[in-house]
């Protein structure tokens, strides 16, 4: 044993001889007692038959090993004693050591004779003395004990296993050899007497255990999960090394216990990439962490404590494959068998064989693949003889035993061609202390179950917009509206009273509109127009900056991003961000080449910077190559320039963004003034960034705003009431989510993010459907009452929500916040729809201010108070589907257009928009908002003076259409040409687009008539002579409309009988 290393375990021979270390007389007394009961009592059975027990106990050594003699030393008087030789007789008990050891055990006399009745003494050995007299002496003794006996042949006891070492042992050895006395070994005798633990070992097993698995979780596992989330390079044994230091100085796991008193049972063991070894003798070696998907990375980690060991082990799988799953989920069961068997009666070799049957009902393939064995007896020994969990040893399970459970899978075989991954193993291990009723597990605290091991990183991000999806079929047939089958007096008076209500809606808009752009603006403005500023980019202060020169090659200096060219034998520095592009070539003369493109102003897609700006004068490199004889030197080269191009731009980027923020005013916390409002285990939306694994964390609300929080420091959200516009509280009805939303007038940053929504939700239920379970019956228990659970636990979380929703909506009544007009809007579920917001289908659903859609991402969130107009496209009688367009106020926003909505939701759409006072449109097909919206504001009094938005309106210009036709008895023939040149312009206003339908329907008229030319084919002779000679008497407002108009694609006219036109005869 490394008792060196482990003060509490030294010899007791340093400075201050027995002032520095005190035995415990009373443990002495208590466990001397159990020494010669065990001893008595099972004489013949474990200790051999020993008349005598004679154990010498090896001087210290550097090297970490668990032996027997120190065991006894430690357990009997709480220290070792190194190079000292003690004899147990039925009525003495012999110590032979130095001068200061002997000085310490003085004191144990009086307790051992009042103890057991012995006498105990000591011969001390002088340093220059071999101590041969002493050892005839101590011989002399037994055969003295064995005469009064009478037993001429006595059996002395000693360790069998245990080498002699040190001159004074092999001393000891080779004469108790040549005394003629029998020889027994009493290893089992010991480890029977060791087995079961007393309340001071169990204590001292679970100060270990304690310390055991806060080293796992707060060291190894964030350790392990930061090298996965910034992809660092970290070799095992580095890994091994920060563990073991927090070991043996606890306070870096935050466990408060004396650096003294502990010490590691092992070094630490890491393990990854295809090589495994199960063994406890494993060790870390010098290969990278390797965490690629399909890696398993297994984690063991022993610490003592006063000298008795405790043991952890995790593995932990990288977006694992079916077979890792399968084989970890086996093997956690049958690890929880193992732990389950060792109650007090059962054999030993229980614990073995209820993993085994696990195995082999779940996976009987993997048996072959199953350790041999499921851990070990631990204590003062990390591996107690005698004690092994395996399928053979026929040992009695006693209460108050403690295990190192210990089983795992070597060798399995991945279906891959990486050889990192083709082979792994799975690990377990766990200290379990053997109870009355149920075993104890020291280290569960360390979960083991598969959602805290299992970490999936090829998963899309959540943020991520989803992939196409085609809109929900709503039947086979084409689904007329609601209106059209609408026939009763009552319904129809209903129609016609919100068809009232939208033309006074119209009248309203157009005036609001008209008002709003005669004041010289078109709402918030284009922010899509801020031009990108950059900061300069510097690499070297000055000339005393630049690395010493080397050879005249290609260099890459990473502290100050720049990259070191050769140039008429210089070295020529240029910050990596103004290069453009770097590639390499390879020719036929085997040399290689590297080119550099590098950012020059007035190029494509290379906009003016502060830079070019600053100097305009200045000449500018625009590409450079270089030619080497080393292609791996260019390799290189190409990928490091690279890399540190992308690194720089992303900070950049990261820089642009931040610097458009919003200065946010600071959290005042709750503190004294009341108790911050809670909401526990939340996720977050957008999730923060990294690989590691997600975790939840907390929302409190404090004096002037929210802030989340998780374990991890640099994980922490605050959201100010000022900033909030819409807050949200969608409880789970028929999703399985439960949330909050807050969405924000500016943004802020969400880890390395950018947003202005932010949620919290949790999940109410496991989104996991079972496959293969087969048709099970509505009346089987299993079923309803799993159904009952997820039920209450969904009920559960609404209710906490809705509590929390209520007391901050209690908050924001207060004076203070009236200002701020906040409220928690809930979502009204009977007026949603489904619809094609983004990219995938989603049930969109309106509340009192907002349309929200709040499950899929990215979200959606429109302000009714921001809304212009809606214009409903594709609305016909042959359609399923239609799309609704929204436009804003800020006629520089780009609309937002919802596809693919079903043509059973219009009547209740159409409801909605009415009951909001929105005014709203209809049309055959799509229009070209983006020059529609850029035709308004380039010239928006003609905009106004037309009408507004009545040119949408297909009644309107239905009507007027109508009424521009003349009928044959008010016809002056006298005024023919006037007449026809003014009805030509009216019948062009009338409508946008003169559709393909009504061509045909006027086409089949005039097939009637025997004379005279259609109003169209007039307009088109019209039309070609006015562009043939330039027609100057057009007004330019006639002329604007006449582009609008052009814009709307061809629509038919509503379905219903038209006056015949009035002919030219």
């Amino acid at each position: 044993m490394a008792e060196n290393r482990n003060g509490n375990a030294q010899a007791p021979n340093g400075t201050g001889g027995g002032n520095a270390y005190s035995i415990n007389l009373e443990n002495f007394s208590t466990r001397l007692k159990a020494l010669y009961s065990h001893w008595n009592g099972n004489k013949s059975d474990s200790w051999g038959s020993a008349d005598v027990l004679a154990i010498a106990t090896p001087p210290a050594s550097e090297d970490l090993r668990y032996l027997k003699s120190s065991a006894l030393n430690i357990w009997l008087l709480g220290y070792e004693f190194p190079e000292t030789i003690m004899v147990f007789m039925k009525k003495q008990i012999h110590f032979l050591c130095s001068q200061k050891k002997a000085s310490l055990l003085g004191v144990v006399k009086r307790s051992a004779r009042d103890a057991v009745g012995v006498d105990v003494m000591i011969h001390v050995k002088a340093k220059t003395d071999d101590g041969c007299e002493l050892m005839d002496a101590i011989f002399s003794a037994i055969r003295a004990q064995s005469k009064v006996d009478g037993n001429d042949s006595p059996v002395v006891g000693y360790i069998a296993r245990e080498t002699p070492e040190g001159k004074l042992l092999e001393t000891w050895a080779e004469k108790l050899k040549n005394t003629g006395f029998q020889l027994g070994d009493v290893t089992n005798g010991l480890s029977e007497l060791f087995a079961v633990k007393d309340p001071d070992e169990i204590m001292n097993v679970k100060k270990a255990g304690y310390l055991t698995y806060n080293v796992m979780n707060k060291i190894v596992v964030p350790k392990v999960e930061n090298v996965i989330d910034e992809e660092k390079k970290v070799t095992h044994s580095s890994l091994m090394d920060e563990a073991e230091k927090a070991i043996l100085e606890p306070t870096k796991a935050g466990v408060k216990l004396r650096a003294e008193n502990v010490d590691i049972c092992y070094p630490p063991i890491f393990q990854s990439g295809g090589q495994f070894d199960l063994r406890p003798s494993a060790a870390s070696n010098d290969e990278l962490l390797y965490y690629d998907s399909g890696s398993v990375i297994i984690c063991a980690v022993g610490a003592r404590y006063n000298s008795y060991c405790s043991n952890i082990a995790r593995s932990f799988l990288i977006d694992a494959t079916p077979l890792q799953s399968k084989a970890y989920e086996v093997l956690l069961k049958a690890h929880e068998a193992a732990i389950a068997a060792l109650k007090p009666g059962n054999k030993v070799s229980a614990a073995y064989l209820a993993a085994l049957s696990v195995v082999e009902k779940d996976a009987p393939e993997l048996v072959p693949n199953l350790t041999k064995s499921a851990g070990t007896g631990i204590g003062l020994e990390f591996r107690e003889s005698g004690l092994n969990l395996n399928a053979k040893n026929d040992r009695v399970v006693k209460d108050k035993m403690i295990f190192n459970v210990s089983i795992g899978f070597q060798n399995l075989q991945n279906r891959t061609n990486n050889p990192k991954n083709e082979i792994f193993s799975l690990l377990l291990a766990d200290t379990v202390i053997v109870g009355e009723k149920n075993p104890d597990v020291v280290t569960s605290k360390s979960s083991k179950a598969v959602k805290d091991v299992a970490y999936s990183f090829n998963e899309d991000e959540e943020e991520e917009e989803r992939p196409n999806v085609k809109a929900e079929a709503n039947g086979t047939e084409a689904f007329p509206s609601k209106t059209t089958l609408r026939s009763d007096n009552h319904e129809i008076s209903k129609e016609e009273l919100r068809r009232q209500h939208q033309a006074e809606l119209a009248r309203q808009k157009n005036e609001e509109t008209a008002r709003r752009l005669a004041g010289g603006g078109s709402g918030a403005g284009d922010s899509r127009s801020a031009a990108r500023t950059t900061t300069d980019l510097i690499a070297y202060k000055n000339v005393n900056d630049l690395p010493p020169p080397r050879d005249l090659m290609i260099q890459i200096d990473q502290k100050h991003e720049a990259v070191l060219l050769p140039i008429y034998g210089s070295m020529v520095p240029f910050h990596v961000a103004t290069i453009r592009t770097v590639s390499s070539q390879q020719d036929t003369n085997r040399s290689c080449y590297i080119r550099i493109i590098f950012n020059v102003p007035g190029t494509p897609f290379n906009p003016h910077d502060t830079n070019s700006l600053k100097f305009q004068g200045a000449i500018y490199l625009k590409e450079v190559s270089f030619r080497s004889k080393d292609p791996r030197h260019i390799s290189e080269v190409v990928g490091l320039i690279k890399t540190l191009r992308r690194q720089v731009m992303a900070r950049e980027s990261e820089r642009a963004e931040r610097a458009t923020l919003v200065t946010q005013e600071k959290l005042q916390l709750a503190g004294n003034r009341f108790k911050p409002i809670r909401l526990h285990d939340l996720w977050i939306r957008p999730v923060f960034g990294g690989r590691g694994r997600k975790i939840t964390g907390t929302l409190e609300a404090h004096v002037n705003g929210f802030r989340y929080a998780t374990s991890r420091p640099e994980e922490r959200v605050d959201v100010m009431f000022g900033n909030i516009k819409h807050a949200f509280f969608q409880p789970a009805e028929k999703e399985m989510i439960t949330l909050l939303h807050f969405h924000l007038h500016n943004h802020i940053m969400v880890g390395n993010k950018k947003t202005k929504d932010v949620q919290f939700y949790v999940e109410v239920m496991d989104s996991v459907q079972t496959i293969g379970g087969g048709k099970r019956s509505a009346y089987d228990p299993d079923e309803i009452e799993e159904e009952q659970r997820d039920r209450a636990r969904k009920n559960k979380i609404n209710m906490d929500f809705q509590s929390f929703v209520n007391r901050v909506n209690d908050l924001w009544g207060q004076p203070q916040f009236s200002g701020l007009d906040l409220e928690f809007d809930q979502p009204l579920r009977d007026l949603g729809f489904h619809g094609v917001p983004y990219k995938s289908s989603a049930f969109i659903v309106p509340t009192s201010s907002c349309l929200v859609e709040l499950i899929e991402t990215p979200f959606l969130v429109v302000s009714l108070s921001e809304i212009e107009i809606v214009n409903l496209e594709r609305v016909g009688l042959g359609q399923k589907n239609f799309d609704m367009t929204i436009v804003f106020k800020d006629f520089k926003r780009d609309v937002l257009r919802i596809d693919s909505i079903p043509s059973t939701s219009l009547d209740s759409i159409k409801e909605w928009l009415d009951t909001t006072d929105i005014k709203y449109y209809e049309s055959r097909l799509n229009l070209n908002w983006r020059q529609i919206l850029k035709t308004i504001t380039d010239d928006p009094q003609s905009f106004i003076d037309d009408g507004g938005w009545e040119f949408l309106n297909l009644e309107a210009s239905d009507s007027e259409s109508d009424n521009s036709e003349e009928s044959d008895n008010g016809y002056e023939p006298s005024d023919m040409e006037e007449e026809s040149v003014s009805e030509e312009e009216d019948s062009d206003s009338a409508s946008l687009v003169e559709s393909e339908d009504e061509e045909e329907e006027d086409s089949g008229e005039d097939s009637e008539e025997e004379k005279g030319k259609t109003w169209e084919e007039l307009e088109r002779e019209a039309s070609n002579a006015d562009r043939e000679k330039g027609d100057d008497s057009e007004s330019e407002a006639e002329r604007k409309r006449r582009k609008m108009k052009a814009f709307a694609k061809s629509r038919a006219p509503p379905s219903r009988s038209f006056q015949k036109r009035a002919k030219l005869r």
